[in-house]
């Protein structure tokens, strides 16, 4: 199903030292100053891009997207049929495979674990099915977060 699947993208927040007066821009959903790391890797859980330093209030998108538009930064743009998953934070367009988005409509793969029976944790449909498997595969980057948060432990 993700033939030609390179690799998975996304972003983490690590805990960032600024100076007082920067301090709201560093400042988001975590309620203290970090700053946004946009990285991908592959499935060998092994970094193969990151781009570190963006405020706390900057969404995947905004870096995303400043990363395909800098040449310089040497963002590892797929080619041909080759792709990367990434969650609904970011586009669903060439080379940047996202999940079906609806309020009715489930991705990550806790909330298929919630319900009584086997057959109310099941996906429905089509759109479910492609999200659990989409979700599964991506939960590379997650992971690859996990062990280099747990590896140095200061971030």
């Amino acid at each position: 199903m993700f033939k030609d699947c390179i690799g998975a993208i996304d972003g983490t927040h690590v805990m960032a030292s600024v100076r007082e007066h920067e301090q709201p821009k560093y400042i988001g959903r975590k309620c203290y100053a970090t700053q946004n790391i946009m990285a991908a890797c592959d499935f060998n859980m092994c970094f193969t891009f990151a781009w570190a330093g963006w405020e706390g209030t900057s969404h995947d998108t905004r870096i995303f997207n400043e990363a395909l538009r800098r040449p310089k930064v040497n963002f590892p743009c797929p080619t041909g049929d080759k792709y990367y998953v990434v969650d609904a934070g970011y586009p669903n367009t060439r080379g940047y495979l996202a999940p079906y988005k609806g309020t009715n409509i489930r991705y990550h793969i806790p909330e298929f674990r919630h319900g009584k029976t086997a057959a109310s944790r099941a996906p429905r449909g089509a759109k479910e099915i492609f999200n659990h498997r989409h979700s599964s595969l991506r939960n590379v980057i997650e992971r690859t977060f996990g062990v280099w948060k747990a590896r140095w432990e200061i971030l």
